[in-house]
């Protein structure tokens, strides 16, 4: 069976929604951006790539991969946009992954957009009558008061607090030292090799060259963070704040995929083999938990355990969600999300997982190599993981 290997892992840098740099760009040109950044940064011919894949969870729906593709230039590459919420991108990876393991394809473009700032609004008619709702959004799953599906501070974060017993203390540390860790990393110059440089056109017809992350906050302390109100007061207890939840994002990412047999063909250098993968079901009220599951299920697949896992991405839609999850599959903190994650990077949904999978494949090659696992709870009860082995470089 050939091995998926990735060649070039590349991602924009990620804006924050509609007061951000990326504020009036729109899901097409961040998916061009990353789409032809990929294939270029992977030494590939147009002609040489197989299909393209991207998450892509609230642009309307449409098939942005295929336009991606014509305005990248790979007009004979068909393309498919898949949905699994938060987990779209890290799905699309996978997706690319098992084509090529499969033997079906040699070479898959496959990532994530979300531009938020410019999503389209939907309206929905009630069936049987004439009235509209407004700002409609397709739900995730079927309305529970114990796990609304327009509240995820419900859903994930607070649900996750209370199963695993996590404090608003330890939510707020958590976030407090994922923006610690986005700011270094930044400063340190860390994410300079996986972020494309984006020229960005503003409201006011300025340009400008985005290609610094710019949602983490230099600013945040410890006490800031314990004065935040929290989302819910009337709910006894709540502990979740906009300061422990992620951000609402822009960005795109994308990885390009051959087989073992392609790269060596073409003498291309592969910087990670996709190992494995899972996703996992649940019950929606238990949304925050799943990769709980997901982890152990994809670790399994690939003949490891926690014990060798070199680093963790773990997406931080709640720092609830995070604090629960180490806790519960007894995992390092120190080895997650070392360069920070939702809360302070953000969350731009659909881009979130192969944001992750770049992120973790340049991070991972410059500590040396090894066993890299990206993870995330998705809207509805769902969860994803992913298990990369990381050359050396």
């Amino acid at each position: 069976m050939p091995e998926a290997v990735v060649v070039s892992a590349c991602r924009t840098a990620i804006g924050t929604f509609r007061k951000g740099t990326l504020a009036d760009t729109s899901a097409f040109d961040l998916a061009h951006t990353v789409v032809e950044a990929a294939v270029k940064r992977s030494g590939l011919a147009a002609g040489d790539v197989d299909d393209l894949v991207l998450g892509e969870a609230m642009y309307g729906g449409g098939d942005i991969a295929r336009h991606a593709a014509v305005t990248a230039g790979l007009v004979d590459v068909p393309g498919v946009a898949l949905n699994r919420h938060c987990a779209s991108g890290l799905t699309a990876v996978a997706m690319g992954a098992g084509s090529i393991r499969a033997g079906m394809d040699d070479v898959v473009i496959a990532g994530g957009v979300e531009a938020r700032s410019t999503a389209p609004i939907s309206r929905f008619r009630q069936p049987g009558t004439d009235t509209w709702d407004e700002n409609w959004m397709s739900p995730s799953h079927p309305d529970r008061a114990d796990a609304p599906n327009k509240d995820m501070s419900i859903t994930v974060g607070w649900n996750a607090a209370q199963s695993a017993n996590v404090t608003r203390e330890e939510m707020d540390a958590w976030a407090y030292r994922s923006h610690q860790r986005a700011v270094g990393a930044i400063d340190e110059g860390r994410f300079t090799d996986e972020i494309v440089p984006m020229k960005v056109r503003r409201a006011d017809g300025t340009e400008t060259v985005f290609e610094v992350d710019e949602h983490p906050r230099r600013d945040t302390t410890l006490e800031r963070l314990a004065g935040l109100k929290v989302l819910h007061p009337e709910i006894d207890g709540f502990s979740i704040t906009a300061g422990n939840s992620s951000g609402i994002n822009d960005a795109a990412a994308a990885v390009t995929l051959t087989s073992d047999r392609a790269a060596a063909e073409r003498a291309l250098t592969p910087l990670a083999v996709v190992r494995s993968w899972a996703s996992v079901g649940v019950d929606p009220a238990e949304t925050g938990l799943a990769p709980v599951r997901a982890i152990p299920k994809a670790l399994r697949r690939a003949g490891l355990t926690v014990a060798d896992v070199d680093l963790f991405e773990i997406n931080e839609a709640f720092a609830a969600m995070c604090v629960a999850t180490t806790r519960i599959l007894d995992i390092d903190e120190e080895i997650v999300n070392v360069s920070g994650s939702g809360c302070s990077l953000g969350h731009p949904v659909a881009a979130t997982g192969a944001r992750m999978v770049t992120t973790l494949v340049h991070e991972l090659r410059r500590r040396g190599g090894g066993i890299a696992v990206a993870a995330m709870c998705a809207g509805g009860g769902m969860g994803s993981a992913m298990v990369l082995e990381v050359a050396a470089p």
